[in-house]
C-alpha cells in the first residue's frame, strides 16, 4: 500500500475568513493536522512596528473558534503561523488571549505551544560582529544602532521551531513570525517524506484554496503526500485545479518560479510535472529540495513620524491637458507657501509623498501611457513629520493649494481638485517603515526563538 499523508489549510490567511460546511466535510478525510497561515507583510511595517493585528478580532475569533473545535473533534494537531499579522511578540499574546477565550467558551482542553519570534537583541548583535549577517535585495543599510533601536525585530521560523513543539506534546501551537510554508512542510519532513515534495507543496498550501482556476471567495485546499507525488483538491465542490493553475502558483509572490529558498535550503521546481489526476484535482511530481547552510530572515520596524493625507480627483480638461507643467508647478508653489506661512526653517521638517492615480500612480515612471491625456486623475498627498500636529498642518496647506493652483487659461479663483470625504485632510498617525531586509546564519535552528508551553 502507498505511504501517504494528507492535510489540510482552511483558508489562505486567519480572519479572512471561510466555508464552514466545506471545512467540516474536509475533516472527514482522514487528515493528519490543520495548518493556517496568519501573517503577511502586505498591509506594510504599521503591523509589526505598532502593535497592530492585520485582521479584526471578531473576524480571528471566529475562524479560530472553527479551527480549534474542528482540530480537537478529530484530534490532530493545529498549526498556526505568524500569528496576529506580523508574528511580533505582542500579536502572538493577542491570538494567545483570543484562544483561551474560545477555549473556556467551547470547554476545550489541548497543550499549546507559544513560539516567539522577537529575538534578543544582544544575540543579534553578536551575529552582526560576527559577519553573520546577508543583505537581501533590496535592503537598507544597517548598523548596530539598527539592530539597537527598531521598535519590533522578528525572525521566521522554519519548520524545525514546529517539529520541536509537537515533539513536546503540543496540540496547538501558536507561532510568531514564520515562513508560510514551514507550516505545511513541518509534519511530512519529519515523517520522512521527499523534501522536495513536502516543501513545493506547502508554498502552494499556505495560501489556502488560491491554486483553483478561479477563487470567487476564500476556501481551503487538501494535499495529500506520498513517496512519489503529491496532490491538491480543493474543499469546496465548486472550485478546481488544472495543472495551469497550479503551476502558475510558483509566479506569486517570488522573484524567482523555480527556485524558492527557505531557512535550510531551496525548493527546485526545475524539473517539477503537474498533471489532471480528476476533474478537480492535480498531481505534482518531480520537485526537489537542496540543503543549504541554515539561514532565517529579518524584518525589523521602527517608526519614523506621522502622516496626514490628503485625497482628491481632477476632472478638468484644461488642467489635464497639461497636467505634468501643471503638477510640477504645484509642488513648487506647496513649497513656497509651507515657508511663507512657517518659515524657511519648516524645509527638512516634513516630506510630501505624491500618487497620481490614472496617471502613473502605480508603476510610476515605468508607466507605459505617460504622456497620454488622462480623463482625470486621483491625486493622494501624504505628508510625513516628526509630530502629528505638523504632519496635520502641512497636508492642509497642500490641499488648499492644489484646490486653488491657477493655469493661464483660466481667470479669477478657480477649484481643481474635488474631494470625495470630508474633512478633505486627516491625520493617519504613526508612521513605520521597514529597517531589515537580511537574512542571519544560525549554528541551531532554534536559537532565535523562545518556547513557552500552557495548558488549557
Amino acid at each position: 500500500m502507498t505511504r501517504q499523508i494528507r492535510y489540510l489549510s482552511p483558508t489562505g490567511v486567519l480572519g479572512v475568513g471561510f466555508s464552514e460546511d466545506h471545512f467540516l466535510a474536509a475533516l472527514e478525510r482522514d487528515i493528519a493536522f490543520i495548518g493556517c497561515d496568519a501573517g503577511s507583510t502586505d498591509g506594510g511595517p504599521a503591523n509589526l512596528g505598532g502593535n497592530m493585528p492585520f485582521f479584526s478580532r471578531g473576524a480571528i475569533k471566529r475562524d479560530l473558534r472553527i479551527l480549534l473545535k474542528g482540530a480537537r473533534g478529530i484530534d490532530v494537531p493545529l498549526m498556526i503561523g505568524s500569528c496576529g499579522g506580523s508574528g511580533g511578540d505582542w500579536n502572538l499574546n493577542w491570538v494567545w488571549e483570543i484562544v483561551q477565550e474560545i477555549a473556556s467558551e467551547e470547554k476545550l482542553h489541548f497543550k499549546t505551544a507559544l513560539i516567539a519570534s522577537e529575538p534578543d537583541r544582544e544575540l543579534l548583535l553578536a551575529k552582526y560582529r560576527a559577519g553573520r549577517f546577508r543583505a537581501l535585495e533590496p535592503a537598507p543599510d544597517i548598523d548596530e544602532d539598527t539592530l539597537r533601536d527598531a521598535d519590533h525585530i522578528v525572525a521566521m521560523m522554519g519548520a524545525e521551531a514546529y517539529q520541536e513543539a509537537l515533539a513536546n506534546g503540543a496540540q496547538v501551537i501558536l507561532a510568531g513570525r514564520s515562513t508560510d510554508a514551514a507550516i505545511f512542510a513541518a509534519i511530512p519532513v519529519a515523517r520522512g517524506f521527499p523534501p522536495g515534495l513536502c516543501w513545493h507543496a506547502a508554498k502552494i498550501m499556505e495560501c489556502g484554496g488560491a491554486a483553483v482556476v478561479t477563487m470567487n471567495k476564500p476556501e481551503g485546499m487538501l494535499c495529500t503526500i506520498t513517496d512519489d507525488y503529491f496532490e491538491l483538491e480543493p474543499v469546496s465542490p465548486e472550485q478546481r485545479c488544472s495543472p495551469l493553475s497550479v503551476a502558475a502558483h510558483a509566479l506569486y509572490e517570488t522573484g524567482d518560479p523555480y527556485l524558492m529558498r527557505e531557512p535550510g535550503g531551496v525548493m527546485d521546481l526545475t524539473h517539477a510535472r503537474y498533471e489532471a489526476s480528476g476533474e478537480r484535482m492535480v498531481r505534482v511530481w518531480g520537485s526537489e529540495f537542496r540543503p543549504e547552510p541554515y539561514t532565517v530572515k529579518l524584518e525589523g520596524a521602527t517608526r519614523i513620524g506621522y502622516r496626514a493625507m490628503v485625497l482628491g480627483g481632477v476632472r478638468d480638461p484644461v488642467i489635464l491637458g497639461q497636467f505634468d507643467s501643471w503638477f510640477g508647478g504645484l509642488q513648487d508653489r506647496i513649497r513656497e507657501n509651507i515657508e511663507a506661512v512657517y518659515g524657511q526653517s519648516m524645509a527638512g521638517q516634513y516630506r510630501i509623498d505624491f500618487k497620481l492615480y490614472g496617471h502613473s500612480g502605480v508603476l510610476g515612471p515605468r508607466e507605459p501611457d505617460l504622456g497620454r491625456t488622462p480623463h482625470e486623475v486621483g491625486v493622494l498627498m501624504v505628508t510625513l513629520a516628526d509630530t502629528q500636529e505638523v504632519a496635520y498642518a502641512i497636508a492642509g496647506q497642500a490641499a488648499h493649494m492644489v484646490l486653488h493652483h491657477a493655469v493661464p487659461e483660466w481667470q479669477g479663483l478657480v477649484s481643481n481638485l474635488a474631494f470625495p470625504i470630508a474633512p478633505h485632510f486627516w491625520s493617519l498617525g504613526p508612521a513605520y517603515q521597514f529597517v531589515l531586509n537580511h537574512v542571519v546564519e544560525l549554528d541551531d535552528p532554534l536559537e532565535l526563538h523562545r518556547f513557552r508551553y500552557e495548558e488549557i
